[in-house]
């Protein structure tokens, strides 16, 4: 049955995006709302693709999954000296952010994704959703989709005080051109490769090139190296970029002072394994992603609802948080078109997409304390296997 109605997606990244095109399907007149001022560019390099995340453009816009990620067959480890001294058959599949990106929004009408817009506030009545924007027209919409992100405004008007806790770590990430690597190339191009010492790990695998192309010696090699930095002070000079502005969640390329730039190079240098070290010391613009965790006590709220990273944010261990985003707005196109009032399918909606959050978060914390705490990840372990609702799945 299609479905009338105005709906405001508030976020426009891939999880507000995949919300927008499913629920466009419906029959819903949708529109997306996005604070930038631009459109987004390349946030986190390297995704796991799970079969979540590229379900709606292989399924829905006929997409081959050979042009939009590269499949590796192996995991591997390395030792001190970078000899294997684990490799398991698995195969996975890794994109970009900015390749998933481009390619869901070029599914969209773009004269319905709106740049420089910020909710700043949300009421209900009579049936309707009124949004507030900062310096523009208010909205007036019968649905209203919030998945604006870790930030989310929305989730601040909504529940006051709910927001992002530091785990403890931080992610330092990088890319590199792999045709600049020579023969290192040949050698992590099949295989997500990691090397794990006391309170650390750090993983390498192979992306699309920032164009999207996915042909050998385009691509880029992507890492990603989680490290411990206490609370408060030293993660505030961490977080605290080239020109004193300090930063939540995140530091760009570009961003980071120097001082921590070449102590990083520095520890990869004496800690890494040689292979592992030539990716990290050949990144032109390291950045920054400090780890997180979030939990809402709820994700609707009559005719609105949270999803993706404004519901939940999940630490990157199980490679699913955009596979995330991506079921809660699946399975909110499935209980809108089950049930035609939209308060009743929210309320539907609700307590899968909450365990689903919930499980996801305690199973990725589990992973964390392994790794940054306990030191006692084992390779090949089941429970390392990347997946959305539980291991490899």
């Amino acid at each position: 049955m299609v479905r009338n109605g105005r709906v405001a997606v508030v976020g426009g990244s891939l999880g507000g995006l995949t919300a927008a095109l499913l629920l466009r399907e419906l029959g819903y007149e949708v529109s997306v709302y996005e604070r930038s001022g631009a459109e987004l560019e390349q946030r986190g390099a390297g995704i796991g693709f799970l079969p979540a995340s590229s379900r709606y453009l292989v399924e829905r816009a006929h997409l081959d999954l050979d042009e939009l990620s590269i499949s590796t067959r192996y995991i591997r480890y390395l030792d001190r000296q970078g000899r294997v001294i684990h490799e398991q058959a698995q195969p996975y599949r890794f994109s970009s952010w900015n390749t998933v990106y481009r390619a869901l929004l070029r599914c969209f009408d773009r004269d319905r994704y709106l740049l420089g817009h910020e909710c700043t506030g949300i009421r209900q009545e009579d049936g309707k959703v009124q949004v507030t924007q900062a310096g523009g027209d208010d909205l007036d919409v019968d649905l209203l989709v919030c998945a604006d992100g870790v930030a989310s405004r929305a989730r601040a008007c909504l529940l006051p005080g709910v927001g992002p806790r530091y785990a403890g770590y931080v992610a330092w990430r990088g890319l590199i051109p792999e045709n600049e690597l020579g023969e290192n190339a040949a050698a992590l191009g099949d295989a997500i490769t990691y090397y794990v010492y006391a309170n650390s790990h750090i993983l390498v695998y192979p992306i699309p090139g920032v164009d999207g192309s996915v042909r050998p010696n385009d691509r880029l090699i992507n890492f990603v190296w989680y490290r411990n930095y206490l609370p408060g002070g030293e993660l505030t000079d961490l977080m605290t970029d080239c020109d004193g502005k300090l930063h939540e969640v995140s530091l760009p390329p570009g961003t980071p002072r120097p001082v921590h730039i070449e102590e990083m190079r520095a520890t990869a240098a004496a800690r890494l394994p040689e292979l592992i070290a030539s990716v990290v010391l050949a990144a032109e613009a390291p950045f920054v992603q400090a780890i997180v965790d979030l939990e809402v006590p709820r994700m609707a709220f009559g005719r609105v609802c949270l999803a993706g990273d404004a519901a939940f944010v999940v630490r990157p261990h199980a490679a699913a948080g955009t596979a995330k985003a991506a079921a809660d707005a699946r399975e909110l196109a499935r209980a809108l078109e089950a049930q035609p009032d939209i308060e009743c399918a929210l309320a539907a909606w609700e307590p899968g997409q909450l365990r689903l959050g919930r499980n996801l978060l305690e199973r990725t914390r589990r992973i964390g304390r392994r790794s940054q705490v306990d030191c006692n990840w084992t390779p090949g372990d089941p429970e390392l296997i990347f997946g959305l609702n539980e291991p490899g799945h």
